[in-house]
């Protein structure tokens, strides 16, 4: 049974797996893949109900997991290096705590294993104004998001999702009824049986919430090994605002996670 995922890979090494965040795709950590792809494997997914994947029912943070796990079968892929953005970095936790085995190392991009509130709504809005009737053009649908996202730069991001239908119009490459319905469900703490003991970075955008001092002790809880660099005047979107900076400290970790299993000492600082 195949798990339905797209997916695209470059250059040879050790494996690592690529992960988007919501309404994101495979292109997203493109400037990451190309980095990496010089002395490792790189799969870019595109996680269930976005990109060029097939939709799942009821998509979940746990559903999600299951697929990629299902699609590493597929590939014959035993064991990889996860990097994961926002829903990204979820769907890898996730993974990582029900079969750590599996898994590497992780990097965690600007989001923390915890319970998030809904604050999607205007984007929701926004996404369905272009869904309501046919767009001719970007620029139509640019304009129909902007009457409720004021954010040119997340504009510009959702608009990397949108198509061409068969009708000449735009239409989204995103299932947007179906992620809004299972908002709840993607925005949950990872389930957590088992801690992971492998290594673990996560990487905070200086000037983003969503990693907090608050939730350092739950993510010891999951995480004992884990290290936390902050990129300083970055956002959420901290790999597209300084990707040389993001893609640097992602090499400096994979290398350091690659010499450990030779035994090599670790020179790779926590700076938390």
């Amino acid at each position: 049974m195949t798990a339905d995922l797209y997916s695209k890979r470059a250059g040879d090494g050790a494996a690592v797996i690529l992960l988007h965040g919501l309404f994101g795709s495979a292109n997203n950590l493109g400037a990451l893949a190309r980095a990496l792809q010089q002395q490792y494997a790189v799969y870019s997914l595109d996680l269930p109900n976005h990109g060029r994947s097939a939709w799942l029912p009821q998509p979940s943070l746990s559903a999600m997991a299951d697929k990629v796990q299902q699609w590493m079968d597929d590939e014959g892929l035993v064991q990889a290096h996860f990097v994961g953005h926002s829903l990204g970095g979820k769907v890898a936790m996730e993974l990582a705590l029900r079969a750590p085995q599996r898994v590497s190392s992780l990097i965690v991009a600007d989001i923390a294993p915890v319970a998030y509130a809904a604050h999607h709504e205007s984007i929701f809005t926004a996404l369905e104004a272009v869904a309501a009737s046919p767009c001719s053009s970007r620029e139509e649908a640019a304009a129909r998001m902007a009457v409720h996202v004021s954010e040119d730069s997340v504009i510009q991001f959702l608009l990397s999702s949108l198509q061409r239908d068969k009708q000449g119009g735009y239409d989204w490459r995103f299932d947007v009824a179906g992620l809004k319905d299972a908002l709840a469900s993607l925005l949950v703490a990872p389930r957590a049986d088992q801690a992971y003991e492998g290594d673990v970075l996560f990487i905070k955008g200086g000037a983003s919430d969503y990693i907090r001092e608050a939730h350092w002790p739950v993510i010891q809880t999951f995480f004992p090994k884990a290290t936390l660099k902050i990129m300083p005047d970055c956002s959420h979107w901290l790999h597209a605002q300084k990707p040389q900076l993001f893609n640097g400290i992602v090499l400096r970790f994979l290398e350091s996670a690659e010499q450990r299993k030779l035994g090599v000492p670790d020179s790779f600082e926590d700076e938390r």
